[in-house]
């Protein structure tokens, strides 16, 4: 979308069912072969009590919504602060949600609120991204 149509309050989504392909896949492509991610014995030990995915994987559905649905194509990422609010488990579904919070037009600059949420509305990542949008 061009940068004249955006409008601060636009928003969009994606959502996806996390699976154990999806973590294996990162965890060879990223090489963050953190046992909590990989190994039940060794993550039943921990606070969560079970394996978690990589946080980043959500952060990683967040860029997807940004560049294919809002800004969408061409949108060039400039920055990213995310929280981790709460695990994310094999089976979930994780809805990334991406709002225009803060339109420059001198710079085309769009600043957006970026989250994940579970399939229950249980909040796992909060954060915020600056993008350029020509």
């Amino acid at each position: 979308m061009e940068f004249e149509k955006l409008e601060i309050g636009m928003s969009e989504c994606l959502g996806k069912t996390i699976t154990e392909a999806d973590i294996l896949n990162f965890a060879g492509v990223s090489l963050d072969v953190n046992p909590l991610h990989l190994n039940e014995e060794y993550a039943k030990k921990t606070m969560f009590k079970g394996r978690i995915a990589h946080g980043i994987i959500g952060a990683g559905l967040i860029s997807a919504v940004i560049g294919t649905k809002l800004p969408g194509e061409g949108t060039i990422y400039l920055s990213q602060n995310l929280k981790f609010i709460a695990p994310v488990k094999i089976g979930d579904t994780i809805t990334a949600k991406v709002e225009i919070v803060e339109l420059n037009q001198e710079k085309k600059k769009v600043g957006l609120k970026t989250t994940c949420t579970n399939q229950n509305g249980v909040l796992v990542i909060d954060g915020e991204a600056k993008v350029l949008k020509k």
